[in-house]
């Protein structure tokens, strides 16, 4: 790996859901709990279809 290659997420997943509140608190938890693994969630909101989108990310 170079030097710039190692600040970068690599997306290993995605996968979209009805929007759900609970989701922001799921996403946090395995932020906390697999940071250690080098693993990372991300969670981005669509508000015109009304979906959440979790990215799974290595880094």
């Amino acid at each position: 790996m170079g030097e710039n290659d190692k600040d970068k997420l690599k997306i290993i997943a995605l996968k979209s859901f009805p929007a759900d509140p609970g989701l922001v608190l799921v996403v946090d938890f395995l932020n906390k709990s697999l940071k250690e693994q080098h693993i990372m969630f991300g969670l981005t909101k669509d508000k015109q279809e009304n979906e959440m989108t979790i990215h799974i990310y290595e880094f």
